[in-house]
């Protein structure tokens, strides 16, 4: 029997040792599930309940792997739902290829059922590479260059391959005018800066003596180099919420999350710190880097296209973020005064002793902050985290303590609605004996975290170890979004945009022959994480928590919590366990000691 396009694909991919596919089938990529059928289902075909689900789940593979991950879809309407896992991808570097059918080359502008241009749709998202297979000579070198180009500038690429072409017989490329043949693999490589270089960033840091550290996702790989700088130079470390994992939260100078969703002790660090070093990471918000003209800084980064953003650098160092450090770490004078790091080190203690404090504040019925603080001392050595976008996404940030060898993601650059529970089931793909954990609120929950609680039903029982805990802030309000009209437009509550249903998230897993239990009292918050964390099977926590608990960001004022407070008042006084009067001083329990 002969081979064809589509078989000759899935072999290609065989040979990139890919292993999981996460697709959604449809008559455009009939061809290629033939070909699967065919193929014994190598590389396997995950099936979720929606493209987008498809492509999150890819994206979460590839984060937790460190691999490629791999989505298929078919045309038209399949193609276009990619795109926002496929964006995820992009503004988080992660490599991700899609390969999407398209219609038969005969009908190709003929505004044929499905036919859209998805060369035009694709251009922005996979604009490192994008190519439509026409002929069979061009395989298997569109197909290689996808997989090495995400994998080398860690970026989703696409290949399209018209329906009527997956069922053509496969013909190599030959040794001929106009023909590209290719080979397979992606060389490992690590690129270190130039010596002029180095000794200027080294001039550039040892000139002060209160250095800050900003660690992203690209120096998850330098740990130990990262901890040996910080203490040549006295300095603090404050991680992008992409490099949550990066390094020990228990380092007594690791101030935590920086930005919107950080903490107190990162802000500060930035706000008083005569000299940054920024290593792998391309935290967007300037406002919460140094004052303009008040330090001197460094930046090292892997991709030159990522130097010099967001600060103005005095030195850019191109370099993977190890041997740099390494290469770096001989011309670093030690710094003799340990007053700078120690007053680190008190405001870092000083924040968790607040955390403790805030995740203690009553609620009505439970403050959500102490259903992520009572998880911290529970964790699981190799556990897996993905917190989605959303308030759910400020308690990951400021009260789990990641220790080394945990790992947690979530879309961080294009902050989208929904991955969580794609994320967790991409990383139980990866990892299928380690216990995966998804924080997410109820807006996520219901906008597709439910429908793929089917996906782990359908898939769990394969898994080594069973966990995936799916925990629930059933708040029945779209959180971050109420607070931040609350307190950027100082207006109320907006109903018809923000109420939720009160969904049993719990009864609908249990339906599906998962675990799942509903918490609505802070005395079954502990017993909950622990029973679920013991279950034979995935689990659902629905946990009944207070949407009146404000996220408060690292650099409030005093006067904008209390103009949030007054909008709470002012129009959702009559909401029952929503707001309560006297919600101005229940706010300030929250963050005492909050500067004017």
């Amino acid at each position: 029997m002969s081979t064809k396009v589509s078989d000759h694909i899935l072999q290609r991919l065989r040979e990139w040792d890919v292993e999981h596919v996460f697709a959604y089938p449809g008559d455009g990529i009939n061809g290629l599930l033939a070909a699967w059928g065919r193929a014994g289902d190598r590389p396997r075909f995950v099936q979720s309940r929606h493209e987008e689900m498809s492509a999150f789940e890819a994206v979460g593979y590839a984060k937790f792997s460190g691999r490629v991950g791999v989505c298929a879809a078919t045309s038209g309407p399949g193609a276009i739902h990619l795109l926002n896992g496929l964006y995820d991808a992009k503004l988080d570097h992660v490599p991700v290829v899609a390969i999407v059918g398209q219609t038969n080359r005969s009908a190709m502008g003929g505004s044929y059922q499905q036919e859209v241009d998805l060369l035009s749709l694709y251009k922005d998202v996979a604009s490192d590479f994008c190519e439509m297979v026409t002929v069979p000579e061009q395989l298997p070198n569109v197909l290689d260059r996808a997989l090495r180009t995400a994998l080398a500038r860690r970026s989703p690429t696409a290949v399209i391959v018209p329906a009527d072409v997956q069922d053509l017989d496969y013909s190599p490329p030959g040794h001929a005018f106009k023909m590209v043949p290719s080979s397979l693999g992606m060389p490992h490589y690590a690129p270190v800066p130039d010596d002029d270089d180095l000794r200027r960033a080294a001039d550039v840091l040892n000139s002060g003596g209160k250095t800050a550290i900003l660690i992203g996702q690209g120096a998850r790989s330098a740990r130990a180099e990262v901890v040996q700088v910080a203490d040549r130079l006295g300095a603090g470390i404050a991680k992008a919420l992409l490099g949550k994992d990066a390094l020990d939260d228990e380092l007594p100078y690791v101030t935590g999350a920086i930005g919107l969703l950080g903490t107190r002790p990162s802000y500060e660090l930035m706000r008083e710190c005569d000299t940054l070093l920024v290593i792998g990471s391309s935290f967007p918000y300037t406002q919460f880097l140094p004052e303009f003209g008040k330090a001197r800084a460094v930046q090292i980064d892997i991709d030159p296209h990522m130097v010099g953003l967001r600060y103005p650098f005095e030195v850019n160092l191109v370099g993977d973020a190890a041997r740099t450090l390494r290469r770096l770490l001989p011309l670093l004078e030690p710094m003799e005064d340990p007053s700078w790091r120690t007053k680190i080190e008190n405001n870092v203690r000083d924040w968790w002793e607040l955390m403790e404090r805030r995740a203690a504040v009553a609620a009505q019925p439970i403050n959500p902050e102490f259903v992520t603080h009572a998880l911290n001392g529970l964790l699981p050595d190799d556990v897996i985290l993905s917190a989605d976008s959303g308030s759910a996404a400020n308690w990951y940030a400021r009260h789990l303590k990641l220790r080394d060898g945990m790992r947690g993601s979530l879309s961080g650059t294009l902050a989208t609605m929904g991955p969580g529970v794609p994320y967790a089931i991409g990383a139980k793909f990866a990892h299928g004996d380690r216990p995966a954990i998804a924080l997410v609120g109820d807006g996520a929950m219901q906008m597709n975290g439910m429908a793929e609680l089917i996906t782990v039903a359908r898939y769990w029982q394969e898994w080594a170890d069973p966990r995936l805990i799916v925990a629930v802030f059933n708040n029945r309000d779209l959180n971050q979004v109420t607070w931040e009209m609350r307190a950027m437009q100082g207006a109320p509550q907006f109903l018809p945009s923000q109420s939720l249903p009160d969904v049993r998230y719990a009864d609908f897993a249990r339906s599906l022959g998962l675990d799942g239990m509903r918490i609505e009292q802070p005395e079954g918050v502990a017993g909950a994480w622990e029973a679920a964390l013991a279950a034979d099977r995935p689990c659902v926590l629905d946990f009944v928590t207070d949407p009146a608990v404000p996220p408060i960001p690292p650099h409030a004022t005093l006067d904008q919590i209390e103009a949030a407070a007054s909008a709470v008042l002012k129009g959702d006084s009559d909401r029952a366990g929503m707001v309560r009067q006297g919600f101005k001083a229940k706010v300030q329990e929250f963050l005492p000691g909050t500067h004017r």
